[in-house]
């Protein structure tokens, strides 16, 4: 089975649907590890009340981003990690943790990409973003990760009509639920290996269930 390291660096709300999921045995794996870069992130007190192991990894206190990725690979060889789930995660992945980890490092974007994505645009950032233009439909994008922010390749994608919203705080909650359904689906295809990845186009061998 599968370990699967969850990187996070807040509250945590996709962690903790992708831990429900597991627990279920939707998802074919385990948390074994999760890694944050915040001392104060909530989602520390939601891994050790589970007994999931945690590590502060800041990259602040290493002298250049390959540093920081050495402390990281040294940690995930610790524990055996086959897998890297990005759930709120607000650092960029080291290209030495990027190439070790090639097509297995997921991430969650609130918006549909390409829209939306890029340096800086996280969080309610996002959202924001999406009120502003006026658009009226937002979604969630799954995608690999490489060495560019919100660039590898879309593994799912589904839209969320939000031409209802009021607020940017509405389009977030109303995206949030959709992805706590879309992320697992989306682990629980990659470590099946049910998806084929060709450059940037991406391919699923059966419907999602």
């Amino acid at each position: 089975m599968t370990n699967i390291a969850v990187f996070a660096s807040g509250r945590g709300s996709n962690f903790q649907a992708v831990y429900r999921k597991v627990e279920e045995g939707f998802i074919p794996a385990r948390i074994s590890l999760l890694v944050t870069d915040n001392s104060g992130a909530p989602c520390i007190a939601f891994a050790r009340t589970h007994h999931i192991p945690v590590r502060v990894i800041r990259p602040r206190d290493y002298a250049s981003p390959e540093a920081f990725g050495d402390a990281l690979l040294r940690c995930l060889q610790e524990f055996g990690i086959g897998f890297i789930v990005l759930a709120g995660y607000l650092k960029k992945i080291p290209a030495n943790v990027v190439e070790a980890y090639p097509n297995r490092i997921v991430n969650i974007h609130p918006a549909l990409l390409p829209a939306f994505g890029g340096k800086g645009m996280y969080g309610m950032k996002v959202h924001e973003a999406v009120f502003r233009s006026g658009a009226k439909v937002s979604g969630v994008t799954v995608h690999m990760v490489n060495n560019e922010y919100d660039a590898g390749p879309i593994v799912l994608q589904e839209a969320v009509d939000i031409s209802d919203c009021a607020s940017p705080e509405e389009i977030a909650r109303r995206v949030l639920e959709r992805e706590h359904e879309v992320f697992p689906r989306a682990i629980k295809l990659l470590l099946e290996n049910e998806v084929l990845i060709d450059g940037r186009r991406v391919t699923i061998r059966k419907p999602t269930e």
